[in-house]
C-alpha cells in the first residue's frame, strides 16, 4: 500500500507542477506551442509544425494574428474547432466521453502498481526464512535416506 500512496503523491505533485505552466501558456500562447497541438486538416496525422501545406500555412498565420490580438490558447483552439471540427486538435478534449482517454491510462497505472505491490508482498512472505523445514545441521529438510547418503558422501570427500 505504501507504493500506491507514493505513486499517488507523485502523480498529484506532477499534476500541480504542470497546471502552473499550463495556466501560463493559456494566457500567453506561442505560435510554436500551438503548432504542435493542432492537426493539419489536409495532412492526416501531421501537426501544423510538421506540415507545409498551403492550408497549414494559412492556419499558422491565423494563429499568429489571434495571438497578436491577445486571444488565449483556448479561444484560439475554440475558433479552429468551430471552423474545422474537433479532429483538428492533436489531443482529445478533457470533457465528456473523451475524458476516458485521459483517465484510463492513469487508472491502469494505479491498478498495475497495486497488483505489483500485492504480488511482491506475497512473494516476499513465501521466501521468508523458516518457510522450508530445516533438517540436521541447519540444512533444508531432506528425506532421511537422502540425508544419510549425503552425509556419507561428504564424510568420504572430507576424509
Amino acid at each position: 500500500m505504501r507504493l500506491v500512496a507514493a505513486s499517488s503523491v507523485l502523480l498529484l505533485a506532477s499534476v500541480l507542477a504542470l497546471s502552473t505552466s499550463a495556466r501560463a501558456s493559456e494566457r500567453h500562447p506561442t505560435l510554436s506551442g500551438l503548432e504542435t497541438q493542432v492537426i493539419c486538416p489536409v495532412c492526416p496525422g501531421e501537426t501544423l509544425d510538421q506540415s507545409d501545406a498551403p492550408l497549414a500555412r494559412r492556419m499558422k498565420q491565423f494563429i499568429a494574428s489571434r495571438i497578436a490580438a491577445g486571444d488565449t490558447e483556448s479561444e484560439i483552439k475554440a475558433k479552429l474547432v468551430a471552423q474545422f471540427g474537433p479532429a483538428v486538435l492533436a489531443s482529445p478534449p478533457k470533457k465528456g466521453l473523451d475524458l476516458l482517454v485521459w483517465l484510463l491510462p492513469l487508472v491502469g497505472l494505479v491498478v498495475g502498481a497495486a497488483v505489483l505491490a500485492v504480488l511482491a508482498r506475497r512473494w516476499s512472505r513465501s521466501r521468508e526464512p523458516g518457510a522450508a523445514s530445516a533438517g540436521q545441521n541447519g540444512r533444508p529438510g531432506l528425506e532421511p535416506d537422502l540425508e544419510a547418503r549425503l552425509d556419507e558422501e561428504l564424510a568420504r570427500f572430507d576424509g
